[in-house]
């Protein structure tokens, strides 16, 4: 017999429990992300402060507005992230049907700050948002420590700048 596919890293991170997806809409600002993306790394002297913009639709799935500079122009990026099988797990779709990424609200005080967990393939990603561009060090050490338990190490792990925001993006700066 074969031995049982490994288990992935996301199945092991546990969703907030409780969390009314109405408590996420509004704008968070984009503080910290751990990945082991290439081109992160290689640009990471260059991140751009980001913000993203959460709406609750139909009462299940999220649409999702981010808000970054690129060549200094203002983007938004569209995204739509559809329920998964349980409270607090989406799945987020690209336009080529193989590609999908699962994303799992892992730790989340809504008033405060928001940590996401992003997994595609068998790579993974966690992103700290906070309401404001500063967070606690309390949240910043506990966003770390949930880096850790994912085997990702501070030497992945990336904070954004505070300052220099996009609000909007022209009609022509748009990717859905």
């Amino acid at each position: 017999r074969r031995p049982p596919p490994p288990q992935s890293p996301l199945e092991k991170v546990a969703a907030q429990e409780g969390l009314s997806l109405h408590q996420l809409s509004g704008k968070w600002f984009l503080v910290g992300m751990a990945s082991r993306c290439s081109y992160l790394a290689e640009h990471s002297h260059q991140l751009e402060a980001t913000t993203m913009t959460v709406t609750v639709l139909d009462g299940q799935s999220l649409a999702i507005s981010t808000f970054r500079k690129l060549d200094r122009m203002c983007w938004e990026i569209r995204q739509h992230h559809l329920p998964a099988q349980a409270p607090g797990r989406f799945l987020l779709k690209d336009h080529r049907k193989s590609s999908k990424v699962d994303v799992v609200v892992g730790e989340a005080d809504p008033s405060s700050f928001i940590i996401l967990y992003y997994q595609k393939g068998r790579s993974i990603s966690v992103k700290l948002y906070g309401r404001t561009s500063l967070v606690s060090d309390a949240v910043v050490d506990k966003f770390e420590q949930r880096v850790r338990a994912v085997g990702l190490s501070e030497d992945v792990t990336y904070y954004f700048p505070t300052y220099g925001f996009c609000d909007s993006a022209d009609e022509f700066h748009i990717l859905d």
